[in-house]
């Protein structure tokens, strides 16, 4: 089990830097992780949003990859039903050269009308195209139907699917399931074996809604607005062009921040390392966790409480996981 960071550079009005510049210090960011020993950087994908949500994160990717050496280096998740197969399969091999055999492919439906339109794309049957373009992918690579193949034998592939249709359709076609839920773990098994996989195969992932602070009080106040912004965005985009109403906006009051008393998760929780350890321990004991993923910055959050929480989640988080778990944490070799 690794430890990454997730970047969607988004790049709000409200906190706006020059693009080319929030761009090289994303990549900054990335090689700060890297050096520090985490486990992955991961970047997401979606269109048409006021804050330049990052559209190509294959793209990204392939720059983080040059600039980093140890990262598992990660989409979570690409959007395969507005690309081409072939160009995914394309994309996906040149980051996984470029990486030396780094990537880890996360595929998921998305869930946005107008990103759909944008590219001509059919919503209505998006799980079942997820599916297929996941098959076709592999294929083009099993078959040498794109050169040059990925040096990885095979690429690690992922479903990032939350409800059982997709973890019962992640577990057919025999790959991660991007999502830890002791609920829909069962359907992912199930799915394992009704196409003909080894459930003990199994292996699942997930982005975590968890900040790392050394005064999570403090932090609050000062990431709250950002959250506000980042929650705002997915409710309203949720129902662009649907005939659902809009959501009212939310601010910053509207999220609190303790943990829920039922040992759900929040929002977005802002924890020390040592909470966070024994909150996330008790959620994963017993699963095959492969990555956990957690926020590098929520919306454009304050640079000093971003960096802060890269060195937490690279350093301090692996370890305590480990202790909790009584296992070895995965990680940069001492001395490498």
């Amino acid at each position: 089990m690794d430890v990454g960071l997730l970047f969607d550079l988004r790049n709000p009005q409200q906190w706006h830097r020059p693009w080319a510049d929030h761009y090289a210090r994303s990549l900054e960011y990335c090689e700060e992780a890297d050096l520090r020993g985490a486990g992955g950087v991961w970047f997401t994908e979606h269109h048409l949003f006021d804050d330049g949500y990052l559209p190509q994160p294959l793209t990204f990717a392939a720059a983080a990859a040059a600039r980093t050496r140890h990262v598992r280096i990660g989409t979570s998740v690409l959007l395969p039903n507005l690309h081409h197969p072939a160009r995914i399969a394309e994309d996906a091999v040149v980051v996984d050269l470029i990486s030396g055999g780094r990537l880890e492919l996360g595929l998921g439906a998305g869930y946005r009308v107008p990103e759909y339109e944008l590219y001509g794309a059919d919503f209505k049957r998006r799980i079942d195209q997820v599916g297929d373009n996941v098959r076709e992918i592999r294929r083009l690579w099993d078959e040498g139907g794109v050169t040059p193949g990925p040096l990885q034998s095979p690429v690690p592939v992922w479903g990032g699917f939350y409800g059982p249709r997709g973890a019962r359709l992640a577990g057919r076609l025999g790959i991660g399931l991007l999502h830890i839920s002791r609920e829909m773990y069962g359907h992912y098994r199930a799915g394992l074996a009704e196409g003909g996989h080894d459930p003990g195969t199994a292996r699942v992932s997930d982005l975590l809604p968890v900040i790392l602070a050394d005064d999570p009080e403090a932090a609050w106040p000062r990431v709250a607005p950002h959250l506000a912004h980042q929650m705002n965005s997915y409710r309203q985009g949720s129902v662009e062009g649907t005939d659902a109403p809009r959501p009212p906006l939310l601010d910053a009051d509207d999220f609190p921040q303790p943990p829920a008393a039922d040992g759900s998760w929040s929002l977005l929780e802002i924890l020390t390392p040592e909470d966070a350890a024994t909150r996330i321990a008790e959620r994963i004991r017993g699963l095959p966790v492969r990555h956990l993923i957690f926020w590098a910055s929520v919306a454009g959050m304050p640079d000093d409480l971003v960096v802060r929480n890269i060195e937490l989640i690279s350093e301090r988080l692996p370890v305590l996981l480990a202790e909790r778990l009584g296992a070895v944490p995965a990680g940069v070799p001492a001395g490498d």
